[in-house]
């Protein structure tokens, strides 16, 4: 009796798990540690030793892009229907410093398995999810018969993710005519558990600042002067305290402009997954929850816009006291958004509403950092359901949605290439991104792989009869 192709898939994948293992040890081993300039040789040798990796695999190009930090990988294998729709990989080879000092049970960067655990820096974050795509497209075509597969296949694979992504933009753009994609996959996220499987489908965006505010030339004596001129620290504190309103929604007009309401359908959603605040609270190390009226904790922190403030100071911070008033005082405040929201927008709001609550004698200054935009799929979107359908023929079960809280490059993607972005991954919390002792487990790693190998026939048979 012939193979179903999922079965195909299945049996290709437990038939090539070993050699599979052995190649993401080796990779593993690499110290790839993009904030430690003396580890840059090791990215240098991460990137050569996956574009190496990618060309076995079948990739017809594979090359390593320079950037001015750390060097990317890119990799193309063209389908051989002229029709095909086109798909983005986007991963990360870079890692998290890690030393056995931290709190590591052996070396972290000697690969080590534990039960059906693989532990070792990189392991989920984020070598182990990129290089589970060499497996299930090689599994695509051994269940399918092709030759090449059933999309054109890109794989963009940055080493400076850890860094903050400095230079990611900039080579995007410059390299945006060969990585045009109809639809790009991340492969740098995770599920809900091990129980439940989930596709997430945005990420808030980022925007920060630092805010200076001068008042006298120097500190001055508080008895001579205090109360008949403006204090900066005071000032600050008022600032901080008029950021929200009584229902804890940020107060800068203007800062809701554009904002994509989340659905009926997909509070719905979110209201399913198996939550639970107390565990949640616990993993927060906080003691209750707070935020903007009307919504539940998931919602806040993967749907709504938020102003937090990250450091305020001003004045005397030494023991005993020091009757003054301050010169200075400065405030840090991060703004997470969400679909719709514009960062260029949300600066200009930030600068008037600024201006507009200072008092005559006090002057400031405000720097912004960089900013990444939010992305959102919708979850109608043709590309969204085939991920979803991946997802589930690998697991065989339903599969959830979530969102992301965070921020990360996928948003300049979506953003220069104009294509949807959509997360592939099979992560789960206690895998420890950033952590000692970073595992992942095999058998979701291989869920990934299983779902990676069903995909690509699904999108391209989507696009196919799109209208």
């Amino acid at each position: 009796m012939s193979q179903t192709p999922d079965s195909a898939v299945r049996t290709y994948l437990e038939h090539h798990r070993a050699d599979f293992l052995d190649d993401l040890s080796a990779w593993l081993r690499i110290p790839s540690v993009s904030a430690r300039p003396d580890h840059a040789p090791d990215v240098r040798r991460s990137a050569d030793w996956l574009a190496a990796a990618l060309s076995r695999t079948g990739f017809t190009t594979a090359e390593v892009w320079p950037t001015p930090g750390a060097p990317a990988v890119y990799a193309e294998w063209p389908s051989d229907d002229p029709e095909a729709p086109t798909v983005l990989v986007y991963g990360h080879h870079d890692v998290q410093p890690a030393d056995r000092e931290d709190g590591w049970d052996g070396d972290p960067f000697e690969p080590v398995v534990r039960g059906n655990r693989l532990h070792a820096r990189g392991a989920a974050d984020d070598k182990g999810q990129v290089l589970f795509h060499t497996l299930g497209v090689r599994a695509h075509l051994a269940a399918t018969g092709r030759t090449a597969p059933a999309v054109n296949l890109k794989l963009l694979v940055e080493g400076e993710e850890e860094s903050g992504s400095p230079h990611f933009r900039a080579l995007v753009e410059a390299h945006a005519e060969r990585l045009a994609a109809d639809a790009v996959i991340v492969s740098d996220t995770g599920m809900w558990s091990a129980d439940t499987p989930t596709v997430c489908t945005g990420m808030r965006g980022l925007a920060e600042c630092e805010i200076r505010l001068y008042g006298p030339d120097q500190d001055i004596h508080s008895g001579s002067f205090g109360g008949a001129v403006p204090n900066p620290a005071a000032a600050a504190a008022r600032l901080v305290a008029a950021l929200h309103d009584e229902q804890s929604r940020v107060a800068v007009p203007g800062f809701h402009d554009g904002i994509v309401e989340l659905t009926d359908r997909e509070r719905e959603l979110l209201a399913e997954l198996p939550f639970d605040e107390q565990q949640w609270l616990h993993t927060a190390r906080s003691h209750a929850t707070h935020g903007e009226a009307g919504y539940s904790t998931l919602e806040r922190i993967w749907a709504r816009p938020t102003a937090e403030v990250n450091g305020i100071g001003g004045g005397y911070q030494g023991p005993g006291s020091k009757t003054i008033i301050p010169s200075s005082a400065m405030v840090k405040l991060s703004f997470r958004l969400v679909a719709g929201q514009e960062p260029d927008h949300v600066e200009k709001a930030v600068r008037a509403w600024t201006a507009d609550q200072l008092p005559a004698g006090i002057r400031h200054e405000i720097t912004f950092s960089g900013a990444t935009r939010p992305c959102l799929t919708p979850l109608d979107h043709p590309a969204l359901q085939s991920v979803v359908r991946s997802m589930s023929r690998a697991f065989q079960q339903p599969v959830r949605h979530t969102r992301e809280g965070g921020s990360g490059p996928a948003a300049d993607l979506q953003d220069v290439l104009g294509a949807p972005v959509l997360f592939l991954g099979i992560s789960i919390p206690s895998d420890g991104w950033h952590a000692p002792n970073e595992k992942v487990e095999l058998d979701l790693l291989f869920k990934g792989a299983e779902a990676a190998a069903y995909l690509w026939a699904d999108l391209a048979d989507t696009w196919r009869h799109a209208p």
